[in-house]
């Protein structure tokens, strides 16, 4: 868990005003107040690991190679949390903590990390888009980086989303 950072979470309300009234996310006119949607300000959070590789798959994301991205579904059950769903929102960080982007999630499907298509590969945007390349480096980074007991398998499940940029800074 990470420490609060009021000047952090000043910025990121900051970015989530702008990207509401940006994104056209309210249907009503501003002397209505804020609406319900505005009111939840979505989860901050950072691609990858480490800040170089959140900055880099970000460049990715906002260049609109990057469209689509892969996680362990074991992590979410060993933190409790829910899985992503079309609709879900969330703000996307830089590697130095600063939002840089709105995403909206437009598909979620789960299947065996051994199945992940080629066409998911190509929508992830990173190295030589094949499956080859993705299967490599994920198999490394769900290796090196699980938050649950049962370490790398080929037939994980392995949650795969489909996003769409709304907003970015």
């Amino acid at each position: 868990m990470t420490e609060a950072d009021p000047a952090r979470d000043s910025e990121i309300d900051a970015f989530w005003a702008q990207a509401c009234r940006r994104a056209k996310l309210s249907t009503m006119p501003g002397y209505f107040g804020p609406g319900a949607l505005e009111s939840l300000r979505p989860p901050a959070w950072s691609f990858g690991a480490t800040s170089r590789q959140a900055d880099e798959l970000l460049a990715l994301v906002l260049d609109g190679t990057k469209t689509a991205t892969a996680s362990a579904a074991w992590d979410y059950e060993a933190g409790g949390d829910e899985l992503p769903a079309v609709g879900t929102l969330g703000i996307v960080l830089d590697g130095a903590g600063h939002p840089r982007a709105l995403l909206a999630t437009t598909s979620v499907e789960v299947v065996p990390f051994d199945e992940v298509s080629e066409e998911h590969a190509r929508l992830e945007g990173e190295g030589d888009l094949s499956l080859a390349h993705w299967r490599e480096v994920h198999r490394r980074f769900f290796t090196a980086h699980a938050e649950h007991e049962h370490g790398f398998v080929e037939s994980m499940p392995v949650v795969l989303e489909r996003f769409e940029v709304l907003y970015q800074s």
